[in-house]
């Protein structure tokens, strides 16, 4: 009774309570701003603590040193959705998926466990996504926008966050890779993009995935961290520290954030 509460319960009640909170900051604010925020450190905490407390420090550790690669491509699902939405929502969602599935197989089929492997594979999707955004399709932020918000609709968000996440600690039972490919499965990128689209737009969606994109790098240098901190500090130490140098980075990001359009 205790190990289901530990691997599907509590990670999935905090997911979702945690991810109602934060998804909302992106409408609120607007896509420069919200974006970034909304990418912060928030559902792979909860995973990977639950990772670690099932399967040791260590086993969490090397499932961590996928997440930068798979941030990766994120990144490039959130390019191609941004380039496809003004044609067709569902067309941007099911290509931006497949992509997903595809680019995900081939990191699991070469084995990607290497940290500074990983980081270069995710810099370089990275750099390739949000200059073609800002340099040739030339994506504007979009400022604030007001959102009435339904009951429904919250619970439907943190729903989807617990599933992945719970999802992802069960996965721990079975591969570290697997495990930390699920902890950053787009499932809240994508509802984020299709409520965007219908709300606001395909402009404001498009505005919204270059904010994410910019800003979904803190969630690697937190994957980074607890990647070498959790064998050396535990997990309390390594959470709290890699969580504290995350938010420093995207404090920074808002800095320069501000000098993009």
């Amino acid at each position: 009774m205790i190990d289901i509460l530990v691997q599907s319960v509590l990670p999935f009640v905090l997911s979702a309570l945690i991810v109602i909170i934060i998804t909302i900051m992106a409408e609120k604010f607007g896509t420069k701003v919200g974006g970034i925020w909304g990418t912060i450190p928030s559902t792979i905490v909860i995973a990977f603590v639950f990772i670690a407390i099932n399967q040791g420090e260590l086993f969490a550790s090397h499932a961590a040193a996928i997440v930068p690669a798979e941030l990766g491509v994120n990144v490039i699902f959130l390019l191609l959705f941004a380039l496809l939405v003004h044609r067709s929502t569902v067309l941007a969602l099911v290509v931006s998926l497949a992509s997903w599935s595809f680019l995900s197989f081939l990191l699991l089929v070469f084995d990607v466990t290497n940290i500074f492997l990983s980081i270069i594979i995710y810099v370089l999707c990275f750099v390739l996504s949000f200059t073609l955004l800002e340099k040739v399709v030339h994506v504007p932020s979009k400022g604030k926008v007001i959102v009435h918000y339904t009951p429904m609709k919250i619970v439907l968000r943190g729903l989807l966050a617990g599933i992945i996440i719970t999802i992802s600690v069960l996965l721990s039972n079975i591969s570290d890779i697997l495990s930390g490919i699920f902890s950053v499965f787009p499932a809240i990128l994508s509802s984020t993009m299709v409520i965007s689209v219908r709300e606001h737009g395909p402009a404001f969606a498009t505005g919204m995935a270059k904010s994410m994109i910019f800003g979904i790098s803190s969630v690697g240098v937190y994957a980074t961290g607890i990647h070498f901190l959790y064998p050396a500090y535990g997990i309390v130490s390594g959470t709290i520290v890699s969580f504290c140098i995350s938010v420093l980075f995207t404090l920074l990001l808002f800095s320069v954030r501000k000098k993009l359009r």
